[in-house]
């Protein structure tokens, strides 16, 4: 089986979180993903996260930390997504690739038709957020 490497953005902005909808012609149509893209051979995770936003949205991003990397099967091929939370740090969103975007709070993320292996990478990112949260004087 198959098995790609991927990165995925948790855009953070105004505390909202950036959320793409996959176009008709792209696998999982129209299920919603952190955006991101395959990591080439020889690049670095975080290389790819810059390389693939600027392509796809034309942004460029400020990354501040990573997720724990999360797998997941689906049924013709296996994929992994290292998730890495950012800022943009210049440009402005342009779809080349998606369908549509949206800002949403992370409680309200789970609204969208999420592709299945991008739901553990939000569940870690809320949970994150709820730790953090706790931990505050």
């Amino acid at each position: 089986m198959k098995h790609i490497h991927v990165t995925c953005a948790i855009v953070e902005k105004d505390g909202k979180v950036l959320s793409t909808q996959r176009s008709e012609a792209m696998s999982l149509p129209l299920k919603w993903e952190f955006p991101g893209g395959k990591i080439s051979d020889g690049e670095l995770p975080e290389e790819c996260l810059k390389r693939e936003l600027h392509e796809e949205l034309g942004i460029a991003v400020v990354i501040f930390r990573s997720l724990n990397p999360v797998t997941h099967q689906y049924p013709t091929f296996l994929i992994t997504l290292y998730p890495f939370v950012c800022r943009i740090s210049t440009g402005e969103i342009k779809l080349h690739e998606h369908k549509a975007f949206t800002w949403l709070s992370p409680e309200k993320l789970h609204v969208l038709d999420w592709a299945d292996a991008d739901i553990p990478v939000m569940n870690n990112y809320r949970n994150t957020l709820q730790h953090c949260f706790k931990k505050a004087p």
